[in-house]
């Protein structure tokens, strides 16, 4: 028994290493183990979140002035994540503007061109971004790390709800993690749950950031005929700017 408690414990922490090195920038290397193991664990997703979330939140801790703890959560929070998920952003906002049918704006998500369309959303979210980290920086540090942290694990928690619920519309790294039936979301569920104990406006964050990545889930269902790379990352990005906002408006009115 304590051998395969052992070998779970170890499917756990290899799958977590490599949500690390798919979510991350963090120098955990990068394999093929790791990577299966990640894609066959959707609770890696939130639990990613925890660390992402204490991380970016640091600057808003410090005691600077509110517009430097904003920048600096920013800085942060894309230091340590990268670059890879606002891909999916800005491809989303090119799609978005594209008059014709799913194969033309499926064509558009694959072209390598940067268009208005993604300059727009991409400003929209580091906008919105730095506009939240402004309005926590100028609230007591715990309360803000809570909404921080919840934020980010919504948006992972978003992501794993891809992966379990949604429909790929074609080959590719959304089929690659849509490959789980509904009751899996359980685990990521599980995962995310301590997030209540952080308080309201730290579940409002939660369940802004699980708003918004349905409402992409429901964007590219009806527009593309399911979802694919992309949707994971604009669910990440949309979703984390979603929670930071509802999070921030329910400590306002908390």
């Amino acid at each position: 028994m304590a051998l395969n408690e052992g070998s779970l414990a170890e499917r756990h922490l290899t799958a977590l290493r490599g949500a690390l090195g798919f979510l991350t920038r963090a120098p955990v290397g990068h394999d093929e183990r790791a990577w299966d193991a990640f894609r066959a664990t959707p609770a890696a997703f939130p639990a990613v979140g925890w660390i992402v979330g204490a991380v970016a939140a640091g600057p808003l801790l410090v005691g600077v002035p509110a517009p430097t703890a904003a920048f600096g959560y920013l800085l942060a929070l894309y230091a340590i994540t990268g670059i890879n998920h606002a891909d999916g952003v800005a491809d989303l906002g090119d799609a978005a503007v594209v008059h014709g049918g799913p194969e033309k704006r499926r064509a558009v998500l694959k072209d390598t061109e940067v268009g208005v369309g993604a300059l727009l959303a991409l400003g929209v979210v580091l906008v919105g971004v730095a506009l939240a980290g402004l309005a926590l920086a100028r609230r007591p540090p715990a309360g803000a790390f809570g909404v921080v942290v919840a934020a980010e694990v919504g948006a992972k928690l978003g992501m794993a709800s891809l992966a379990c619920l949604g429909r790929p519309a074609h080959e590719g790294l959304g089929s690659a993690f849509a490959r789980h039936p509904p009751a899996r979301l359980a685990g990521p569920a599980v995962v995310a749950a301590p997030v209540a104990l952080l308080g309201a406006p730290a579940i409002a964050a939660v369940l802004g950031a699980l708003g918004a990545a349905f409402g992409v889930r429901r964007w590219f269902d009806a527009t593309l005929g399911g979802i694919s790379g992309d949707a994971f990352g604009a669910a990440n990005e949309l979703g984390r700017l979603a929670g930071l906002h509802l999070g921030v408006i329910a400590w306002t009115l908390s």
